[in-house]
C-alpha cells in the first residue's frame, strides 16, 4: 500500500506557489496597462504645469504616471 499522504504538502504548496506566481503576473499585466494609460495625461499635465509656472518640477512626467499606477492597481485588486 502506498502512502500517499506524504507527498499532499508539498503539491499543496506547489498550487499555491503556482496561484501566487499567477497573481503577481495578473497585478504586473494591470500595473503595465493603468502605467501606460496614466502616461500621456501625465506628460499633457506636466508640460502644461512647466509653461503655466515656467519652471520644470522635480517629479517628472514618467515618475507621476508611476505613481498614479501604484495608487490605481491595488484599489482594483482590493475589490
Amino acid at each position: 500500500m502506498a502512502d500517499l499522504t506524504s507527498d499532499a504538502g508539498h503539491a499543496a504548496s506547489d498550487h499555491v506557489a503556482a496561484r501566487r506566481r499567477s497573481a503577481k503576473t495578473e497585478f504586473t499585466v494591470y500595473f503595465a496597462i493603468i502605467f501606460l494609460a496614466a502616461l500621456p495625461l501625465a506628460v499633457l499635465t506636466w508640460t502644461l504645469q512647466a509653461a503655466r509656472q515656467r519652471r520644470l518640477d522635480v517629479k517628472g512626467p514618467v515618475a507621476r504616471a508611476w505613481s498614479q499606477a501604484r495608487i490605481i492597481t491595488p484599489m482594483i485588486f482590493s475589490a
